[in-house]
C-alpha cells in the first residue's frame, strides 16, 4: 500500500468516526435523551443489550428499570431503594420484626425502619431507645402503654392508620389486639438504630446484681427468683384486657400527659386533596409532641404523579404500603436514577435531591414520607416557574406561548397531578 492510498483510507476512517460521533451526539442531545455517549436501551443494539448468562428472573422482577432503565438516567449515585420484603425476620411466638437500617441501606443515615407484627396478645416486652420512635399502624389494633419524665402515664389503643411518636428514653410497650393482632412499621430518628439495639427490662434485671434488684423495690430477695435470665424481645402474653380497666391501673397522681402520644391519622382530613389523590401531613404544628419527625401519608390515583419536588431541610424517608410505582432521583453530576417500588418496599431522597413519584399500577398508590424534622417543607418545580420572570422560563424550557401561560397558572401547589389522559 502506498503512503497515498494509507493516508486516504485513514483519511476515510476519521471521517467516518467524525460522522458517526456527530450523529451520536446529535441522538444523544434529543429529547429524552440528553447523555452523550448516549445511555439506555433506545441506543443498543439487540445483540448488544442480550443477557445470554445466568439470570435470576424473580430478582429482576423486582426492578424492572434497573434492567431497563429510561436513557434519561444517568448512574453513579447510591441506590435509593431497599425492601423489607428481602429484610431478614426475627421470629418468636408473640410475633417477628424485621428491620432496614443503614447496614443494609447505607444511604439511609437521618432514618431507621422495622416492620414489626404482633398476634393476638403479642407483646413487645417493656423498653426504651436512645432515639426518637415514630410509628404507623398498618393492619390490626394496638394497645400502647408509656410514662413521661414527670412521671405521668398513658394507656391508649390504636388502629389502622393512626401513627405514635416516643421521644428518645421514654419507656414504653406494645400489644396486639383483638383476634388479628395488629401490624405497623416504627422509624426511628437514626439510620443505625433498630429493634434489636434497644434497652429491654429483662436484660437489665437480668444484669443487675439480685441484691440490688431487691434494694430498689424494697422486698426480700427471694421475691425476684423466677426473673427471666434472658430478654422477652417479643412474647405471647395473655390477651390485653378492656382498656378502661388498664388506664385506671395505671393511672398515675400526677394525672396523664399534656401531649398524648398518638394521633389519628385515620380521621384527620386530608392537607391536600383532589381527583387525583391526596396527601396528610402531621408534623408538631398538628402533634406538638412529634418534635424530631415529619410525615405525610400520600395517595396517588393510577397514572398519576406525586409532583416534581425536592424538600431543603431534611431527608426523605419512603414506606410503600399500597399499590405500585416509580420514582427517579436527580443529584449533581449529573447523576439520575429511577426505581420501582411495590408494598412494603423503602426509598430514601437526600434534601435538596429532585425526584417525583408516579403510580405506575391499577390501583391507589398509598406511601408514607418521613423527615427527621419538627415540620414539613417541599418546594415545587411548578410553583417555582410559575412565579419567575417570563422572559426566564422562556429562555430555559424554550418553549411556546401558551406552554409559558399553562405554567404561569400553576402558582399553587398541588403535590399530586393528573395523568395526561385524566385532564
Amino acid at each position: 500500500m502506498t503512503d497515498l492510498s494509507r493516508r486516504k483510507m485513514l483519511a476515510g476512517t476519521a471521517a467516518g468516526a467524525v460522522a458517526m460521533g456527530a450523529a451520536a451526539a446529535a441522538k444523544a442531545s434529543s429529547f429524552g435523551n440528553p447523555d452523550n455517549p448516549p445511555e439506555g436501551r433506545i441506543n443498543s443494539t439487540p445483540e448488544a443489550n442480550a443477557e445470554p448468562g445466568p439470570q435470576n428472573a424473580a430478582t429482576k422482577a423486582i426492578m424492572p428499570d434497573f434492567d431497563n432503565p429510561p436513557p434519561t438516567d444517568i448512574a453513579g449515585m447510591p441506590i435509593p431503594w431497599q425492601s423489607f420484603n428481602l429484610a431478614h425476620k426475627r421470629i418468636q411466638n408473640g410475633g417477628w420484626a424485621r428491620e432496614v437500617t443503614t447496614k443494609a441501606f447505607p444511604v439511609s443515615t437521618d432514618i431507621a425502619g422495622v416492620n414489626m407484627r404482633l398476634g393476638p396478645g403479642g407483646v413487645r416486652e417493656l423498653h426504651w431507645h436512645q432515639q426518637a420512635e415514630w410509628a404507623i399502624m398498618v393492619s390490626g389494633d394496638c394497645r400502647i402503654t408509656t410514662i413521661d419524665t414527670q412521671g405521668r402515664a398513658e394507656v391508649s389503643d390504636v388502629t389502622k392508620g393512626d401513627i405514635w411518636y416516643f421521644p428518645p428514653g421514654l419507656p414504653h410497650s406494645l400489644q396486639g389486639l383483638g383476634e388479628h393482632g395488629a401490624e405497623f412499621v416504627l422509624a426511628f430518628d437514626n439510620g443505625s438504630a433498630g429493634e434489636f439495639n434497644t434497652l429491654m427490662v429483662s436484660d437489665w434485671l437480668a444484669h443487675t446484681p439480685p441484691d440490688i434488684i431487691a434494694q430498689n423495690f424494697g422486698l426480700p430477695v427471694e421475691k425476684f427468683k423466677e426473673i427471666p435470665t434472658e430478654q422477652l424481645w417479643i412474647y405471647q402474653g395473655a390477651k390485653a384486657g378492656p382498656l378502661a380497666a388498664d388506664q385506671a391501673y395505671a393511672a398515675s397522681p400526677a394525672g396523664r400527659p399534656d401531649h398524648p402520644f398518638i394521633f389519628r391519622m385515620s380521621q384527620m382530613v386530608p392537607t391536600m386533596s383532589s381527583k387525583f389523590g391526596e396527601v396528610k401531613i402531621v408534623d408538631s404544628h398538628n402533634f406538638p409532641i412529634s418534635k424530631t419527625v415529619a410525615a405525610a401519608l400520600v395517595t396517588v390515583k393510577p397514572g398519576c404523579l406525586r409532583e416534581m419536588h425536592w424538600h431543603p431541610d431534611a431527608d426523605e424517608w419512603q414506606y410503600f404500603i399500597q399499590g405500585q410505582g416509580k420514582m427517579t432521583v436527580f443529584n449533581t453530576g449529573p447523576e439520575a436514577q429511577t426505581v420501582d417500588f411495590f408494598p412494603g418496599d423503602v426509598g430514601y431522597v437526600k434534601k435538596n435531591l429532585g425526584h417525583y413519584v408516579k403510580n405506575t399500577g391499577k390501583d391507589d398508590l398509598v406511601f408514607v414520607e418521613i423527615f427527621k424534622s419538627d415540620h414539613f417543607s417541599e418546594v415545587t418545580l411548578s410553583q417555582w416557574l410559575a412565579n419567575v420572570p417570563r422572559q426566564l422560563v422562556k429562555e430555559h424550557l424554550r418553549c411556546d406561548d401558551a406552554t409559558l401561560d399553562a405554567i404561569h397558572k400553576l402558582k399553587e401547589r398541588r403535590d399530586i397531578v393528573g395523568a395526561i389522559d385524566a385532564r
